[in-house]
């Protein structure tokens, strides 16, 4: 899998530049902060996962005074050439294309363009709230299983038109309401429980994969020490969870138990990572679990995804970055730095990013 070139018209800085990487080493992406080092990152995961990587909102990615932002891939997959556009626009609905065909699921754009990112935000995924852990979660489980992308959307849908029943209802258990809601907790039952199932199955198949990568990254080497499991909102069956929740649902106008307010546990040697471990350490989580999931998608596709690093080397003392570098498998990679690289890597190609045609800096 190769990333051959990279148009970006509109997006963030860029008004319109090309950006041509190594097909298969380190490029690395240099320059003063503000030129657009991280946007570029951003842009190329965001043909990988259909969403930007910092969080933000569409609108923050499309160029001020614009009222689209275009960018488009070619890539090189198993002697196969694919192209892959995105379209974003501040009014209406954005559109996202593979070989011209549109985008149907987050599955088409991760077989187009795997990605796998490491960046400072991912600290958040161990301090933040449960949505970046099981985002990350989603993620991983896209890239790992063909049936998944589709459940996750289905089990979006749902409880967003469930959600606009509970809150059109004002709190009134009529019958047209109760009947529509027990149509809605079937649904929300099977595909949710599907979910949380597949989360909870691959945490337990991630589990050696993510104490393994915390300690080589830490250089603990008596192993045992991170951990990783599925805390579900429902007690036990679904929908009988619904059933109990339902007249605070009805209340609240929102549905408070699913697989959309599940949460994982971080756990080192037995501690709450969120609050009871250093920055240190919780870094050291986040990139663990980032790595787990990477080495599983290198087994499954047969060559690992492209790998974005944004600045993470910064974020970590000389001794981590040194055991990052070694964990990491070969292949295409984009890393954007302010500061000097650490031993061990070798880049391919050096670009530095305010020389790119069309970056307002």
């Amino acid at each position: 899998m190769g990333l051959a070139r990279l148009e970006i018209s509109g997006f963030r800085v860029f008004t319109d530049c090309v950006f041509e990487p190594d097909p298969d080493g380190i490029t690395v992406l240099v320059g003063p902060n503000g030129t657009g080092k991280t946007s570029l990152l951003e842009a190329v995961g965001y043909l990988g996962l259909g969403r930007s990587l910092r969080s933000s909102p569409r609108e923050a990615m499309i160029k001020n005074g614009e009222d689209t932002a275009i960018l488009r891939a070619e890539l090189e997959v198993a002697d196969r050439q694919l192209l892959v556009e995105a379209e974003l626009r501040r009014e209406g609905r954005s559109r996202m294309q593979v070989n011209r065909q549109a985008v149907r699921s987050k599955r088409d754009l991760t077989e187009a363009i795997p990605v796998t990112t490491f960046c400072p935000d991912d600290l958040a995924v161990v301090q933040g709230s449960p949505a970046g852990r099981r985002e990350l979660l989603d993620d991983a489980l896209v890239q790992l299983d063909p049936t998944a992308g589709k459940l996750i959307e289905e089990v979006d849908k749902i409880v967003r038109q469930r959600n606009a029943l509970l809150k059109g209802s004002f709190g009134r258990s009529t019958p047209d309401v109760i009947s529509t809601l027990d149509v809605w907790d079937d649904r929300f039952s099977d595909a949710g429980g599907r979910l949380m199932a597949s989360r909870q199955r691959l945490l337990e198949d991630l589990a050696l994969a993510i104490d393994a990568a915390y300690c080589s990254l830490s250089g603990d080497e008596k192993g045992g020490i991170a951990a990783a499991t599925y805390l579900p909102s429902a007690n036990g069956d679904l929908r009988a969870a619904l059933a109990q929740a339902r007249p605070d649902d009805l209340r609240r106008g929102v549905s408070t138990v699913g697989p959309h307010r599940d949460d994982v546990v971080l756990l080192l040697e037995g501690r709450d990572a969120r609050t009871q471990a250093s920055q240190g350490e919780q870094r050291t989580f986040a990139l663990a679990l980032r790595l787990a999931v990477h080495l599983a998608a290198q087994d499954r596709l047969g060559s690992p995804p492209l790998l974005l690093l944004d600045d993470v080397f910064s974020e970590l003392d000389p001794d981590r970055s040194r055991r990052l570098i070694t964990e990491l498998p070969a292949g295409q990679a984009l890393i954007s730095t302010a500061s000097p690289l650490p031993p061990g890597v070798e880049p391919a190609l050096v670009v530095d990013v305010g020389d790119l045609v069309g970056v307002d800096g």
